[in-house]
């Protein structure tokens, strides 16, 4: 089948999908209470998510890169994994992979149209189905994706907190919640505690804990407590205090690798002995090939404005205030992150201007703000904001012509450019 034909086959499919509710795109102060929905689609397709051992994660920040590093470990392992993640930065096939590589266009078609088709019968029937959203669908569809690809482990990224989140319907080997921080408040709750027990929820008896949340933290106690309540043994990777983002990450993930081991679950393959899984499987080219785009990708851009200069760029698309801290402090540790910064911003309306914006008084950062879409903030009222904490700023509203101004100004001044505060944001220019 032509690659144009599965394209429009895709599109129609996602058509029909968006006609849905989509919690990624609404407004997010509401969110329902139930997984009832999620349930009936899956019972309609013969449950998938029952055929592979599963990865279940959670968390602020960290959980793409962490189940990434996870799915990694499992391939050098020897297994056949898939790995569902949210939201895409180029493409919407990014969000299933499977052995590490997006999952075809025919494929999401596919497994999109058989969740659909399930939908309709719902509606039809008047049963809990009906009320599926967008995402439930699209997830209901790579478990479907996972089932037919035969894949052993499959590892799953939560979109939205955990407890009412569509994955949440499977039972997990291993349940991760990497730290938990102030987001969606609207939906999540007010204090860490609040959003770590809505994070909690993904933990199922039988199941281990990893976490780095310290016990004594109010966010850890609460992760504590219910691994207790359900009889779950909690791991904690020892990281020292000044560990970069990747160093965090990399620690989860090995760490999930030595439960496994534990568990009894052994690598495969003719070359060598079996030896129990472990943090040994992360080497460095294991490492490398986990990378994800738009999360501290360094990219060196020639430019056309001067004699080709050289610009360091850097993609990350932080959009909560201790992300963006880590992002700018793991930076500041490279030389030629030191120089000025000229960043190219765009924050959600549901997102902590003020917080992020104040995250970048302690550097040298001058801003260029833009806008992607209909839940971005206005860049105006995001110059005003900058403007209240001293921050130097100006608007571009294209994010391409911002982009350029941002590369025109650092060969000019010897400053390097950050793009941030939206995958979105970073999915554009990514793609020019």
């Amino acid at each position: 089948m032509s690659s144009h034909i599965e394209s429009e086959r895709l599109s129609n499919s996602l058509a029909e999908l968006d006609q849905l509710t989509n919690w990624e795109r609404r407004p997010r102060g509401d969110m329902r209470v139930d997984l009832e929905p999620m349930r009936d689609l899956a019972r309609r397709l013969g449950d998938p998510q029952n055929s592979f051992r599963i990865v279940h994660v959670a968390g602020t920040k960290g959980k793409g890169s962490t189940c990434a590093l996870i799915e990694a470990g499992l391939a050098r392992a020897g297994f056949s994994v898939g790995r569902y993640a949210s939201p895409h930065v180029m493409h919407i096939t990014e969000r299933v992979s499977i052995h590490g590589r997006p999952v075809g266009e025919e494929r999401l078609a596919d497994a999109l149209g058989a969740a659909l088709s399930a939908f309709k019968d719902a509606r039809r029937e008047a049963t809990d189905g009906q009320g599926a959203t967008w995402f439930d669908i699209l997830t209901v569809s790579a478990l479907l994706i996972f089932r037919s690809e035969r894949v052993e482990w499959a590892v799953l990224e939560t979109g939205l907190g955990g407890r009412w989140d569509s994955t949440n319907i499977v039972q997990s080997d291993v349940a991760v919640i990497t730290n938990i921080d102030l987001e969606h408040t609207e939906i999540l709750g007010k204090t860490r505690a609040a959003i770590a027990f809505e994070k909690a929820g993904i933990i199922k008896r039988g199941a281990t804990v990893v976490t780095l949340l310290p016990e004594a933290d109010e966010a850890g106690a609460v992760v504590s407590a219910r691994a207790a309540e359900l009889g779950c043994a909690v791991r904690r990777p020892t990281v020292p205090a000044d560990a970069t983002i990747e160093q965090r990450n990399v620690a989860v993930a090995g760490v999930v690798l030595d439960v496994l081991g534990k568990m009894g679950v052994m690598t495969k393959g003719a070359s060598a002995m079996s030896e129990p899984l472990g943090e040994q499987l992360l080497d460095p080219s294991t490492i490398e090939s986990a990378r994800l785009p738009g999360r501290l990708e360094k990219i060196a851009v020639i430019t056309s404005h001067g004699d080709n200069a050289k610009v360091n760029v850097v993609l990350d698309g932080a959009h909560v205030p201790f992300n963006l801290a880590a992002v700018l402090s793991d930076l500041s540790q490279e030389e030629k992150y030191r120089a000025p910064c000229i960043a190219v911003m765009s924050i959600a309306d549901d997102k902590d201007a003020a917080g992020l914006l104040s995250t970048m008084t302690r550097h040298d950062i001058s801003i260029i703000f833009t806008t992607v879409g209909a839940r971005s903030r206005s860049p105006e009222q995001l110059k005003t904001i900058a403007d209240t904490l001293g921050l130097l700023s100006i608007v571009m509203i294209d994010p391409l012509e911002a982009y350029q101004e941002a590369l025109a100004g650092a060969t000019e001044s010897g400053a390097w450019v950050l793009v941030t505060g939206s995958l979105y944001l970073v999915g554009i220019i990514r793609a020019a």
